[in-house]
């Protein structure tokens, strides 16, 4: 199913948790919607499953109202499934009981949706562990019973809330690539929460990053990254420095900008990606770690700070006079408080120019 909001407001007393978020999400989709806690992400999809009441706006599933001014259609009534973070499963039941339970509900007989439930199963790999007890599931386990359970329920969408917090990082590796062979199988729109940038980018057709109840910028991942719409999205996505910046020149989609204060001026201009419309004048960039390179022969001189390998690669920053801290990638062994050579490479010039102190 495709799903809209539009404006949706929700507020708990004197705290609004969502705040005017609009989405117009296309049927077989994936979004994920990313942020801190406490943004407002497990509101907006508690409000889309119909667990919470709107204050304001409206939802629509498929075309079809479900949420708005005098209206709140049932949470059952809206062919929505839900994949808690606790997953959810009833102890009592069987695997194949708890996927045959919503089939059976909706009037198929015993045997008919035990069948249909070993169908399910079967798309998520777990056909072998039918008569077992969910307490005797895995992590991963667990999470794909309840991915088959929401196909029994025939969902047009899947609402996942945090689906992957409660395992381990290697298990959680192998479910997101099993997560994105769902739903790559099973074309259902997907409407996935969670707090983890590695996991958003991983997994989302197009990711929304959400704070203090609002998106702050909807776009496919790459461009969240490469293009982030504001400091904040570029400080919350990846590893980022934000610098000021005086543009000298704007030739199409790139920008010829000269990074920091007149002490760090022996940079030059470099080359940046900028958006349309940019003009020269003050600004404010985002250096990524492939934005700058160290270079013994760099114009730039600076000093290692923390350093930190991560299997093939040191990830470090290097702390730069009239620029601050820079994040870069290197393969040769890097070490706290190395005197380094460094070389700008590229970047963003953020939308908007900087006024009166603020960026706008």
């Amino acid at each position: 199913m495709s799903v809209r909001i539009e404006g949706a407001v929700k507020r708990f007393g004197a705290e609004t948790a969502v705040d005017g978020v609009s989405l117009d999400l296309p049927q077989g989709a994936f979004l994920v919607v990313v942020g801190p806690s406490g943004c407002g992400k497990s509101t907006l999809l508690r409000l889309v499953a119909g667990l919470e009441t709107l204050d304001d706006g409206a939802i629509a599933l498929d075309g079809r109202a479900v949420a708005g001014p005098g209206l709140h259609v049932a949470p059952e009534s809206r062919r929505v499934g839900v994949v808690f973070q606790s997953y959810a499963l009833w102890p009592h039941m069987s695997v194949a009981r708890n996927v045959a339970f919503p089939v059976e509900a909706a009037g198929a007989s015993r045997r008919a949706a035990l069948e249909e439930a070993m169908g399910h199963l079967r798309s998520v790999s777990m056909e072998a562990f039918a008569d077992r007890a969910p307490a005797a599931l895995s992590g991963g386990q667990r999470q794909r019973a309840a991915l088959a359970r929401c196909l029994a329920s025939r969902a047009g969408t899947v609402l996942m809330d945090e689906p992957l917090a409660n395992l381990d990082p290697h298990l959680r590796a192998a479910m997101e690539e099993e997560l994105a062979a769902f739903h790559a199988r099973a074309g259902v729109t997907t409407l996935y929460i969670t707090h983890d940038q590695r996991e958003a980018m991983a997994l989302g057709d197009v990711v929304a990053v959400m704070g203090r109840g609002r998106f702050l910028q909807v776009a496919p991942p790459e461009d969240v990254y490469a293009r982030p719409a504001s400091e904040e999205v570029a400080r919350f996505i990846g590893r980022a420095a934000v610098l000021d910046a005086t543009i000298e020149r704007v030739e199409g989609a790139t920008a010829l900008a000269r990074a920091g204060r007149p002490a760090a001026a022996a940079s030059g201009p470099v080359r940046m990606r900028c958006a349309e419309g940019t003009q020269a004048g003050p600004s404010r960039i985002v250096l990524r770690p492939e934005d700058a390179a160290i270079d013994a022969e760099g114009p730039l001189r600076g000093v290692v700070g923390q350093a930190l390998y991560r299997g093939g690669a040191w990830e470090a920053t290097v702390e730069v006079s009239g620029l601050g801290a820079i994040p870069v990638v290197s393969r040769n062994r890097l070490r706290a408080r190395d005197a380094v050579g460094l070389r700008l490479l590229g970047g963003w010039a953020l939308p908007g120019r900087k006024q009166g102190g603020a960026h706008v």
